[in-house]
């Protein structure tokens, strides 16, 4: 032991003790919510906003009922927190995806070969069973939480397509495209790889095969650069 350097006393030991004996249940809380947002995601998706219960949550996720009021409290809040914790998760996987959007190509076939090759990795953020189900609870219940879409966007999509809006603005720039709105070309783009998607698998209710979504994406990024081609 250096000079200065003096013992912890009495008090100093039992709050170390303290600490070490917090963690674990702080990370036991952490568990439990995340149980209950899980299972309040399969019992929303499958029983519909009007007809899941707080006692089918409960029994899903493990926990007593008054668990669940105590983390997360009544029903809307619920509905609310996992249509929020999916928008964040979704928009994560989008940025993620972007990170490997062509920042520059060396002609038109290479700038159209870089986006067939990011393209599915967007697609892929929507096209999977929790992102289907979580769209169509957010359409059921539309009417209900007139606000959710908004806030869902700002919080996941919107996050997302300002970012593809910058990289879009960047090949602009740099003579690869004529965008004159990057902001409405980002929304083109994604609605042109991700939308007929819904119409083909019936809302995510029929899978469709390889071919079928790579036909989908082909389309759209090649609609996309013929609109969007320096003339």
């Amino acid at each position: 032991m250096s000079a200065g350097e003096t013992t912890g006393g009495p008090e100093d030991g039992r709050a170390g003790a303290a600490a070490v004996e917090e963690r674990p249940r702080r990370r036991g809380r952490l568990d439990k919510r995340e149980a209950i947002l899980d299972a309040a995601l399969r019992v929303f998706s499958r029983e519909g906003y009007e007809r899941a219960s707080i006692d089918m949550i409960a029994a899903e996720a493990g926990v007593a009922k008054p668990t669940i009021y105590n983390h997360l409290g009544g029903k809307e809040n619920l509905f609310r927190e996992i249509m929020l914790g999916a928008a964040r998760d979704t928009g994560a996987k989008l940025l993620a995806a972007l990170e490997t959007f062509p920042a520059d190509a060396a002609d038109g076939a290479a700038l159209r070969a870089a986006l067939l090759a990011v393209a599915p990795r967007l697609v892929g953020c929507f096209h999977e069973p929790e992102s289907w189900a979580l769209q169509r609870m957010l359409h059921a219940e539309s009417v209900r939480f007139p606000d959710l879409y908004g806030t869902i966007r700002a919080n996941g999509m919107g996050q997302a397509l300002d970012a593809l809006a910058g990289r879009l603005a960047r090949l602009a720039n740099a003579g690869h495209l004529e965008i004159p709105d990057p902001d409405r070309a980002a929304g083109q783009f994604i609605a042109l790889i991700t939308h007929e998607l819904a119409g083909l698998s019936e809302l995510g209710n029929r899978a469709l095969s390889d071919a079928e979504v790579d036909a989908v994406v082909t389309a759209g990024v090649d609609t996309f650069l013929r609109a969007y081609a320096p003339r």
